[in-house]
């Protein structure tokens, strides 16, 4: 098998990915970014409403680093770690002011200065924007600024699995999609930076290719994901398509309504309404269509309507477009059909605010990939590109200083390990019959969506953990149709599976596990927060086909719990 040699890899080039690489790159170091898509098409681009920062001098004078944090850990139902919001909102001036020097063209206010909005539990404006295209903005950006440096791409590669030795990272092993040629990218150092998991749910504001690979791989290695029952469901997706419509229509004035055109947010959270957090708002919505209140299908609707034609064309043209696109809405004289779904992850792989994973040295991670914990039991909108950003950037710099302090091991990787894992890899496109991967994909994506979803209770999830047990255990005997090997795309999807699946039983275990509501993670059967017993985070370990829980606590500096309400 071809070795081919790196200080650090980074698996994923969305905007953490190429921050960190851009940061250990500038430090002479010699990066390989390997990554299943062009880095323009990663999931990052799909970020619409904006990134969350703290400007000094062009902020509401009322606001400051204190008051955006604040909100942050109130935002994340005080399961966040304090330290890690307060860096963010340190920092989040700072990393959008360096984002508009290198290119990124931001609204503008009259005065020239960089346009604001509200988003979702801020108790302030402090959303910067680019129309409603933002994460495809900033995105362009940093790939332009990283393609600059003496960094490998390797785009349309599939990373299989991550080789260590003992409890040190060595490489990975990844095939190239055109030709599945397997080859071993040895490093000191690899990032995860891999995103989320929307195709675990049968609803997703997701791409395709969130399929939960960097979880999976750093399962498999041993390494611990924390907080991982904390799925967000967004309450704006396009109905039927789940398309994201943007937080930042009711950031600029739109509202949601049921069938009888009542403003029914005023039920649920009477002070903040429409911006009430992403885990509120999904609850309040899916309460109106099961007790009547909602349109035929299952939705309310999202009025623009009052905004003017002009104003919804200029500020929220990606929403426009969606709506008439794909729904035959015209979103300036009819409201936009929506209704929840998964949008994003708040858990992820263990790490501290450095980006540093203690079970593996040579293991970093950054972005969705990663669990800081900066968002805790809810991430409020517009504080992912924020992470993104501010620490793919602090992980970068971790890595530069880690290979600065370590040498190369002298010792050989075992040839048969790698072997087995392209063995196994292969083995799907060997086998002729059983289960075709398609079938047992769909049956995951309904078990999580409808027991481990927006509403969760005891049976329902004893009863997921049990069928995710079984369709994983069926991923042994599955097949594809397709035998060839240039861009065979359904080997690669029935890969993807696998690593749904280790993430699958992970989640459904833990969400069984915390026996109470926070945040998104909100049960019928425990409907209060329980911090006598519950504010912890959850570290999950998957040996073989058992979950191993254990816990960590919550860092706290200033902010001590209270009531959430809005």
């Amino acid at each position: 098998m071809e070795k081919l040699s790196y200080d650090a890899i980074v698996l994923g080039a969305g905007l953490s990915g190429l921050m960190a690489a851009h940061e250990i790159g500038k430090d002479g170091f010699k990066v390989a970014i390997i990554s299943k898509v062009f880095p323009t098409r990663s999931h990052s681009s799909s970020a619409e409403g904006g990134i969350a920062a703290y400007i000094p001098g062009n902020s509401d004078p009322n606001d400051d680093p204190d008051y955006m944090t604040y909100d942050t850990v109130k935002g994340g139902d005080y399961l966040v770690d304090q330290d890690a919001a307060e860096l963010l909102s340190a920092k989040s001036g700072e990393i959008a002011m360096i984002m508009e020097r290198w290119g990124t063209l931001f609204n503008r206010q009259p005065d020239g200065r960089v346009a604001v909005r509200y988003f979702g539990g801020q108790t302030y404006p402090r959303t910067r924007f680019v129309g409603d295209k933002t994460g495809m903005a900033l995105l362009h950006t940093i790939y332009e600024r990283t393609s600059g440096l003496d960094v490998d791409f390797y785009n349309e590669w599939f990373a299989l699995d991550l080789i260590k030795d003992g409890d040190r990272v060595r490489g990975i092993i990844a095939m190239q999609m055109k030709s599945m040629t397997p080859v071993f990218f040895e490093a000191r150092a690899v990032v995860m930076a891999t995103g989320g998991m929307g195709m675990l749910y049968r609803h997703s504001t997701n791409s395709y290719i969130n399929t939960g690979d960097g979880y999976a791989m750093a399962l498999r290695a041993g390494a611990a994901l924390k907080d991982p029952e904390f799925v967000q469901f967004h309450p704006t997706a396009l109905y039927p398509s789940d398309i994201l419509i943007s937080e930042a229509a009711r950031g600029e004035g739109a509202v949601l309504i049921n069938n009888k055109g009542e403003r029914f947010m005023k039920r649920y959270a009477p002070n903040k309404l429409d911006l009430a957090p992403r885990d509120i708002a999904s609850r309040s919505i899916l309460t109106e269509v099961k007790e009547g209140r909602g349109f035929p299908g299952g939705f309310v609707g999202l009025d623009l309507t009052h905004l003017g034609p002009d104003y919804i064309k200029e500020r929220l043209a990606l929403a426009y477009e969606a709506a008439k696109s794909f729904s035959g809405i015209d979103a300036t004289v009819e409201p936009i059909p929506v209704r929840p779904a998964q949008h994003y992850y708040m858990g992820g792989i263990d790490v501290d605010i450095t980006g540093t994973n203690h079970d593996l040295r040579g293991l970093f991670a950054a972005g969705e990939a990663a669990c800081v914990s900066v968002h805790g039991a809810n991430r409020l909108g517009s504080n992912s590109l924020l992470e993104t950003l501010v620490f793919g950037r602090e992980t970068g710099k971790t890595v530069a200083s880690f290979l600065k302090s370590t040498t190369s091991p002298s010792s050989s990787v075992d040839e048969g390990e790698l072997e087995k894992i392209v063995n196994d890899a292969y083995s799907l496109v060997k086998s002729e019959s059983g289960v075709h991967f398609g079938e047992i994909q769909n049956k995951l994506r309904d078990v999580m969506w409808d027991k481990v979803g927006v509403f969760r209770e005891e049976n329902g999830m004893i009863e997921a953990v049990k069928e995710v047990k079984e369709l994983r255990q069926q991923t042994s005997k599955m097949y594809v149709n397709d035998k060839s090997k240039t861009y065979n795309t359904e080997f690669f999807n029935a890969l993807e599976l696998r690593n749904m699946m280790d993430l699958a039983i992970v989640i459904s275990s833990a969400a069984l596990n915390r026996k109470e509501s926070r945040g998104a993670h909100y049960r019928l059967d425990y409907t209060q927060r329980d911090d006598e017993n519950w504010l912890k985070h959850t570290i999950s370990y998957l040996r073989g086909n058992t979950v191993e829980i254990g816990y960590k606590p919550v860092k706290m500096t200033k902010w001590k719990p209270e009531l959430r309400v809005y």
